[in-house]
């Protein structure tokens, strides 16, 4: 069972019993069964299992994407399952960056102008020159998606979701379709974030090599939490293996 000791000011997110189900009947899948967990803030965390294990409806409910079942999620001091549809949505506005395994890019603006989408919404956002100076592509800032690698591309992503400052930055298969280069290069980036600006980056894989990356890993399997691992011997993204 998860350590419930933290307090909510120590913790980015704290959930109880956290459950969803699909369907009903015989039929009824079980994503998350009474999921306890404490994700302090500022880590770098890794949700690690198969598909299907419940990883992704717990990063979406987080991130105020979908709805438990039952129980309940808080961020921070915020309860977020007692929040209205407007506030979930103002809440992913002000404190919440995703970033998904396809980039989502818009292909007829350049870089810089997929990056300003967001600074134009958000409270306190960087610039986006600033921000894209940040994930290594202050030089492509003119360049359009279709004249970008796929690394560029996720790397544009993660800038533009970086860009809105957020507090806690999401992000589903981040290297699921990179090779082994572009995806240390991506996770690198990430950690950059972390350390940097004092992001909490929650990071869900079935990449067991992403793990080594983390402050803590979350193991998932069947709509559970299974093991979670505190890691004292952290690598660099150069230094895994792939």
């Amino acid at each position: 069972m998860a350590d419930t000791r933290l307090k909510s000011l120590d913790a980015a997110f704290t959930t109880k019993g956290l459950t969803k189900t699909y369907g009903e009947g015989p039929a009824a899948v079980h994503a998350l069964r009474g999921v306890d967990l404490v994700i302090p803030d500022g880590e770098f965390v890794v949700l690690l299992g198969p598909s299907g294990s419940g990883k992704s409806t717990l990063l979406n409910i987080l991130g105020g994407l979908d709805r438990p079942s039952a129980g309940s999620a808080h961020f921070k001091d915020t309860e977020l399952t007692a929040l209205s549809d407007a506030e979930l949505t103002r809440y992913r506005r002000d404190h919440v960056g995703f970033v998904f395994q396809f980039y989502n890019l818009m292909p007829s603006l350049n870089a810089r102008e997929n990056v300003e989408l967001v600074t134009e919404i958000a409270r306190t956002p960087l610039d986006p020159d600033e921000a894209l100076a940040l994930v290594g592509l202050d030089k492509r800032a003119h360049h359009f998606p279709s004249e970008m690698s796929g690394g560029e591309q996720q790397r544009v992503a993660i800038a533009r979701a970086v860009a809105k400052r957020p507090t806690v930055l999401f992000c589903d298969e981040p290297t699921g379709a990179l090779d082994s280069a572009t995806g240390r290069a991506v996770l690198k980036v990430l950690t950059d974030v972390n350390e940097q600006l004092g992001t909490t980056v929650i990071i869900v894989t079935h990449a067991a090599n992403t793990a080594q990356l983390a402050d803590r890993v979350i193991h998932f399997a069947d709509g559970s939490i299974r093991e979670v691992i505190e890691n004292t011997a952290k690598l660099t993204a150069e230094q895994i293996e792939w």
